[in-house]
């Protein structure tokens, strides 16, 4: 078990985890982090990094990708790259200029985390804006499909690539006043759904994951008045995170997982 003194809660964390993962067992897989500067991208990306992943590193504000980046390069022996992108205003040919810098510099993908999200006001359908809506949908559905469409040669490159599309309680069952963040994770359901479908007979592990209530800024935006001590840090989710990108969750595609209720692998090592 890989031991990080500078990252004291996922120290913490550990000693809760249904599923102890062995070390190293992300050892040269390539893995593609989308807002990966802040919250569960921060935490994965440097998890990570600690059981041996060469992790991607996409984020919107560079000087928070770039806190992470020098974390994993002082804590691991990986080859972390950093990419800032803005998703809200991601085309084709980003995406595809993104796939070609993965390729130069790994010759493929191992995984893939849709991790970033926007989540839009809290508003009634009725007084919804529509700009608004497209902008949540443009970053938590369309530029999911860009990368995804992106990438998916380099995913072909890699062992049993394993594509993980981040969802929401929400995006189970509808609740009032969660508009288009509610609608555009329907949809990421819909899109794993589809995607795991298309690339079963290939290998792909494609699966959605829900975190829960987790302590991140965007956490505290939706819900202003909580105490964040009262849901549980995204260290504590980490063990699933690790075991769908590992080799110990081949065969598990389609699946709608949620952190808080997994109850471990069916086969722990």
């Amino acid at each position: 078990m890989p031991q990080n003194p500078d990252y004291p809660e996922l120290e913490e964390a550990r000693s809760h985890w249904r599923w102890q993962p062995p070390a190293g067992c992300l050892a040269g897989k390539v893995i593609l982090v989308t807002g990966a500067g802040d919250g569960i991208g921060s935490s994965a990306s440097r998890t990570f990094a600690s059981y041996g992943a060469d992790v991607v590193l996409l984020g919107r504000t560079r000087s928070k990708l770039e806190a992470v980046f020098d974390w994993i390069v002082a804590n691991t022996s990986t080859d972390p790259v950093i990419v800032p992108c803005d998703l809200a205003h991601l085309a084709q040919p980003n995406a595809d200029a993104l796939a070609n810098s993965i390729m130069d510099h790994y010759q493929r993908l191992d995984g893939l985390l849709h991790n970033a999200s926007a989540l839009g006001p809290r508003l009634p359908i009725a007084h919804y804006p529509v700009h608004t809506w497209n902008e949540v949908f443009t970053v938590n559905v369309t530029s999911a499909l860009l990368l995804t469409q992106s990438v998916q040669p380099l995913l072909e490159r890699g062992d049993h690539p394993s594509v993980i599309f981040t969802s929401s309680s929400v995006g189970r069952a509808g609740r009032a006043y969660w508009g288009a963040y509610a609608a555009s994770k329907f949809a990421v359901e819909g899109l794993m759904e589809t995607f795991a479908d298309e690339t079963e007979a290939a290998g792909f592990r494609v699966n959605s994951l829900n975190p829960g209530g987790t302590r991140t800024p965007m956490r505290r935006a939706a819900y202003p008045s909580e105490d964040p001590q009262s849901v549980p840090p995204p260290e504590n989710h980490m063990d699933l995170y690790v075991y769908l990108l590992s080799e110990y969750s081949r065969g598990v595609t389609g699946q709608r997982l949620d952190a808080r209720t997994w109850a471990g692998p069916p086969n722990p090592a």
